[in-house]
């Protein structure tokens, strides 16, 4: 597996020194290159938590000025909030006046609207709606922040790969949310590995067991809001919106380890189920068990569970012929990746260990990205980060059919979950309904075995 970005890890972690203006006019498009004391515009779609986040690394980045300039949401006070908390830190560096803070399905439009060729648009809504806003951003000649999942299933999962031979045709610099693969202390590992220092890989297991995560457990639908809005607000609860707590929870997990093994998946083998729903009427299982398989017959083993008083574990670790490695530790950060000579992951058999201060990989991301436009260095994660969905709604698949689901058939599947996501507006249908009973579909292993619903 090659990074998608012509950056090698080398390149990327160079990228905290100025870069300079390096450009003849002639050999770069004007669509995607900064000069390195321009200011570089950003609107920010989608102002949730992880749109904040994002906008918070893309303004704190080292390689030249930047102001955000424009921002989109679906709710007012969502929006309000990030902008709030934004402008409390950011101030110098926000522009952003009451007319460029735009609400509703077509504000993405509105806000793109407000940059130039060769800016920024951070795309941050839930996944749903990743395609739609990538297309606009591709016509405008924008280049890209979009979060991870980058696709929900096989239909958007193949227009997402059409649409970004269009963002590479423009000279498009693309990042993509999987900020583990801009880890110092994963790339570092990542590199030993590949040198044999614990021999072939021959087992890869993965764990995020936690409690209620999210907005995963989606509550019974009050008369606040529209049946849209509601679901658009618990986007964890509902599959169309996000793959569900699978998709988004567990791609970190998933893809840190293929990684390892440089190599996707060929098929998957899950199993999950529904246990202590009670009131909650989202269509997520309560714990997820998965084995994947690599094309040599490698299996890697992720285990998901959202049962509150249950033990648990957010990490990754490898096994190889000459020894082991913890990939990541808790969380995403910090990894404190290790290598041991054995099997047991004890201090008498740590061979090698990070050790120093990892750098924060949600800021590293952004610093390489805005090196990448800078430099017009070519620059795009979204193949890699269509891969890494794919594979994760592969094995969501497998749990919730009841089938073994190939790579090939989750890309070739034609269960698109919403096919009119770009016609939606703020008064009409969701394209998930309840029955008359308020129920929603929900998967059914083994009775519903062609589609998750």
């Amino acid at each position: 597996m090659t990074e998608s970005s012509a950056f090698s890890r080398r390149d990327l972690l160079k990228t905290s020194a100025t870069v300079g203006a390096v450009v003849a006019a002639s050999g770069i498009s004007s669509r995607a290159f900064a000069a390195g004391n321009e200011t570089i515009q950003v609107a920010l779609v989608g102002c949730g938590g992880r749109g904040t986040g994002a906008a918070a690394n893309a303004l704190e980045t080292q390689q030249g000025p930047v102001k955000l300039v424009a921002m989109a949401d679906v709710f007012e006070n969502r929006m309000s909030q990030s902008y709030n908390a934004l402008n409390g830190r950011y101030s110098d560096k926000m522009d952003v006046p009451e007319d460029r803070k735009f609400i509703g399905f077509d504000a993405y439009q509105q806000a793109m609207d407000c940059l130039k060729p060769g800016d920024v648009v951070i795309l941050t809504t839930p996944p749903a709606f990743r395609w739609v806003h990538y297309k606009y951003a591709i016509d405008k000649g924008l280049n890209v922040f979009m979060e991870k999942p980058v696709t929900v299933d096989g239909p958007t999962s193949r227009k997402m790969l059409e649409l970004n031979e269009l963002a590479k045709d423009k000279n498009l610099k693309v990042g993509v949310g999987l900020m583990c693969r801009h880890c110092e202390a994963r790339g570092e590992l990542h590199d030993r590995i590949q040198n044999g220092e614990i021999g072939d890989i021959v087992l890869l297991r993965a764990y995020r067991q936690a409690g209620p995560t999210g907005s995963a457990f989606a509550p019974p639908h009050g008369d606040d809001m529209n049946e849209l809005m509601y679901q658009v607000k618990n986007f964890h609860g509902f599959l169309w919106l996000s793959g569900g707590a699978y998709s988004d929870f567990l791609i970190h997990n998933i893809d840190e380890s293929c990684w390892m093994k440089d190599a996707w998946p060929v098929k998957a083998k899950g199993s999950g189920g529904r246990h202590y729903r009670g009131k909650y009427v989202d269509q997520n299982f309560d714990n997820y068990s998965v084995e994947y398989t690599f094309a040599d017959g490698t299996k890697m083993f992720l285990e998901g569970r959202t049962m509150p008083g249950c033990d648990k574990e957010f990490a990754s670790y490898a096994h190889g012929t000459k020894g082991s490695a913890v990939i990541s530790t808790s969380a995403h950060h910090p990894a404190k990746c290790r290598i041991y000579k054995g099997q047991n992951f004890v201090d008498s058999d740590l061979k090698w260990e990070f050790g120093r201060k990892e750098p924060n990989p949600y800021q590293l991301e952004w610093e390489h990205l805005m090196a990448a436009i800078r430099n017009d260095k070519e620059y795009n994660e979204v193949e890699r980060g269509v891969m890494a969905s794919a594979v994760t709604s592969m094995g969501r698949m497998s749990c919730h059919t009841g089938r073994t689901i190939t790579l090939d058939e989750i890309m070739n599947c034609d269960h698109e979950f919403a096919p009119q996501v770009a016609q939606l507006t703020l008064d009409g249908d969701a394209p998930l309904m309840k029955d008359k009973n308020g129920n929603y579909p929900i998967p059914m292993p083994g009775l519903k075995t062609k589609r998750e619903y």
